[in-house]
């Protein structure tokens, strides 16, 4: 295991408040919340990015975050939520290991959707992203 600062919440070298765990991944409460109920949820193998981490346990962390989901459901009954994560610096990642954001939402939370992430279609059309795509 690395030496980033999940892994050493992994390890129990660093505390955190524990929402769920499996043998594969572990879920916590994120300590600068963005929401109540605010759960980040990692595998416990080191990987930065999915590029890194298998597909079975890319499969199991999903299991991992609807289980963590049902749990959040029970205690806090939100009204909705907004699950992802930031991959690459570029798009906001700022610890170097694989980690998902669950934020329940609520009414009047002031929040947004996924789509208030970013607005830049690159100037180019879905037509021409197509045709890129076909290519491959």
């Amino acid at each position: 295991m690395s030496e980033c600062i999940f892994c050493k919440i992994i390890k129990g070298e660093i505390a955190s408040y524990k929402v769920y765990e499996d043998e594969n991944n572990l879920a916590f409460l994120d300590i600068n919340p963005h929401a109540k109920g605010h759960v980040v949820v990692i595998p416990k193998d080191h990987a930065e990015t999915i590029f890194e981490l298998s597909d079975e346990k890319m499969e199991k962390l999903s299991i991992a975050i609807k289980r963590t989901i049902e749990k959040i459901n029970l205690v806090l009954q939100p009204e909705g939520y907004n699950v992802g994560w930031n991959h690459g610096k570029i798009g906001g990642q700022t610890v170097p290991h694989l980690h998902v954001h669950i934020f329940p939402r609520y009414s009047g939370d002031q929040g947004g959707s996924v789509h208030s992430i970013v607005n830049n279609n690159g100037g180019i059309s879905v037509e021409q992203l197509a045709k890129k795509f076909e290519k491959i």
